[in-house]
């Protein structure tokens, strides 16, 4: 069915006149004629019936016409969103672990709209259970636009740019034997049980290598993917932790201990797709977030 012919059948529909209606679509009424005809054959009735000079719709043709009416309606909201879409405007689905949520994360996408005061750009939000893969999936999936997240080895599709930071510390429970410090190096912590984060949050592979450049190792008594609830277990008793330095380690009863270790952070980065698309709105996000930011930065 072409649509050019469903635009001159909504035309006609609404003139009920023949001559005035091919006037206003700026094509010969005999091209009209046949348009509609074509139309009336598809379909397999009659969609008009003459009443003196006029035309008007039969009962089908008001059934038609409120299908077509909607449909019309449907793709010129389309074109419109779409054509918003290419002049920067758009729908943002970016994903961030939940330590970037309290004011990394806020603060930058307030100074973007401030930036960008001209776009009508939204933002779905999506936060992560603390796990690095799911919003490396979620990318690589096309749910999520852009994420930040830890860097993930052997993933050839995504692009990684380091922005921030975030320090490593040590936190231990009030009556701990290392509490009675204030800076440690991370060696001092081999004769404690630990609680560790599981093998798929990107934080792992981050403390493990903290630990293999410093020549020692760790044993984990538990293991779970939230640095909140490693930083609770601690509070309890459970054992120590090496964890980013957070703000809710403030309002915990434990001790938090800096580490004398060269080079012990996170580092957080910003990730996508490279195998597909991005709308000028993410492009525009992605190059303000680049620009507006220190990977030295250390963040809480």
């Amino acid at each position: 069915m072409n649509l050019q012919h469903l635009k001159y059948f909504d035309v006609l529909a609404r003139e009920q006149h023949y001559t005035r209606s091919s006037k206003l679509l700026n094509v010969t009424q005999p091209s009209l004629s046949n348009a509609i005809s074509t139309l009336e054959e598809e379909l397999g009735v009659p969609l008009f019936e003459k009443k003196g000079r006029n035309v008007v719709l039969t009962k089908p043709g008001v059934i038609f016409h409120d299908y077509v009416t909607r449909t019309l309606g449907i793709l010129d909201e389309g074109i419109e969103t779409v054509t918003k879409i290419s002049r920067g405007s758009g729908f943002i689905s970016f994903a961030f672990l939940p330590v970037l949520g309290t004011t990394y994360v806020p603060k930058l996408v307030h100074a973007f709209h401030q930036a960008n005061p001209d776009k009508e750009i939204s933002f779905d939000f999506h936060t992560s259970t603390g796990v690095t893969n799911e919003i490396i999936d979620g990318i690589k999936n096309m749910n999520y636009d852009i994420g930040f997240c830890s860097y993930l080895p052997n993933e050839p599709s995504i692009e990684f740019l380091p922005i921030a930071s975030q320090e490593l510390v040590v936190i231990v429970p009030l009556n701990h034997p290392l509490a009675q410090f204030d800076e440690i190096y991370l060696e001092q912590t081999q004769p404690y049980p630990q609680i560790g984060f599981s093998k798929n949050s990107g934080l792992r592979s981050v403390i493990d290598n903290a630990f293999k450049k410093n020549n020692c190792t760790y044993q984990t008594v538990y293991e779970t993917t939230v640095d909140q609830v490693i930083a609770g277990l601690v509070s309890q008793d459970f054992g120590i932790a090496v964890v980013p330095n957070m703000y809710i380690l403030k309002h915990l009863p434990l001790k938090t201990l800096r580490l004398k270790n060269p080079e012990t952070e996170r580092s957080f980065y910003l990730a996508t797709n490279k195998e597909a698309y991005l709308t000028p709105a993410v492009i525009n996000f992605k190059e303000f977030v680049l620009a507006h930011s220190d990977p030295s930065e250390i963040i809480y």
